[in-house]
């Protein structure tokens, strides 16, 4: 048998070594599909004005990145379809579509299609089909994101408080703080500075435990009294399988988009404020459907 030439047997190892690149090229490709979110918007105690603002916000930061594809989960008791004859919004509609939404994209067979589910300013005890089957769908591995309100949800279920990991209790004047970065390798932090200056509502956690979260963002005095003590603004944690982050920031329209009233005497925030939110969120998104590793690992006591 004749000999193959040295070139024949360079053509050769180099069609292999192409072969192996495009098999672990498809088996890449195959686990780089974009993730699906749902997006929950809904709300039965009160309703934040941002909410419309945030939901592009979300939008875009999915078609943006690649990374993930959205669904809403909300209704909006403004809408035109939702007054009664005296012009004011119909509570038993109102209630009857919250019911309606929730049970269509909330079932467990629903969240069979979703990677991640994200509470953005949903308030109140909202008619989720199964509370506890929605808790046990986080723990099995898939991920949960909360904005702002969220820990204003569910004050009388303990599983989600535990969850999520800490409770609204209350909340002075909009201020301007200077945060704490407390993890500057996560995904959530790793754009911001080592104290990160921020105009909005700040909330005052109870059900809250250091030793259960890893802290991203904190206040080490009271944003409004100045006096000392932990305020914790931003964490991640692991509940069970599942990945868990939340950021209490997230009230005001100009801390999520920089395009709101640009320009305007309203806006408190800068467009760069608004664009390292969007960041942070992007990054806690990421992380929860599993596209980042970021330490989960409760820090010191103190948090730092």
């Amino acid at each position: 048998m004749k000999k193959p030439s040295l070139k024949t047997a360079s053509l050769r190892i180099a069609a292999a070594l192409f072969c192996g690149v495009m098999i672990l090229s498809g088996c890449a490709t195959s686990h780089s599909a974009p993730k699906h979110v749902l997006v929950v918007t809904t709300t039965t105690g009160f309703r934040h004005s941002c909410i419309p603002v945030a939901e592009k916000v979300i939008a875009q930061l999915a078609a943006r990145s690649g990374d993930f594809t959205v669904e809403f989960a909300g209704v909006d008791p403004s809408s035109a379809e939702y007054k009664g004859v005296d012009g004011k919004a119909d509570t038993a509609k109102v209630n009857a579509a919250i019911t309606a939404v929730l049970a269509e994209k909330m079932s467990l067979e629903a969240l069979k299609r979703f990677d991640a589910v994200v509470f953005c300013n949903t308030t109140g005890d909202l008619p989720l089909p199964d509370k506890q089957g929605f808790i046990d769908w986080v723990k099995s591995g898939k991920g949960f994101v909360g904005m702002h309100a969220a820990t204003d949800t569910f004050h009388g279920f303990r599983p989600y408080i535990e969850m999520i990991g800490g409770e609204f209790k209350t909340h002075g004047a909009q201020v301007s703080v200077d945060t704490i970065n407390q993890d500057s390798k996560c995904a959530a932090c790793r754009h911001l500075p080592a104290s990160w200056t921020v105009f909005d509502e700040i909330y005052q956690m109870t059900s809250f435990d250091r030793a259960s979260v890893h802290g991203l963002l904190t206040l080490d005095k009271h944003p409004n009294t100045k006096e000392t003590g932990d305020y914790p603004v931003a964490w991640l944690k692991k509940v069970g399988k599942g990945r868990v982050f939340y950021t209490s920031l997230g009230h005001r329209e100009d801390i999520w988009s920089a395009e709101w009233k640009a320009g305007s005497g309203e806006r408190k925030n800068t467009p760069e404020v608004s664009e390292a939110y969007q960041k942070h969120l992007l990054g806690g998104i990421r992380w929860a459907l599993g596209l980042e590793s970021c330490d989960a690992k409760p820090q010191s006591p103190g948090g730092r």
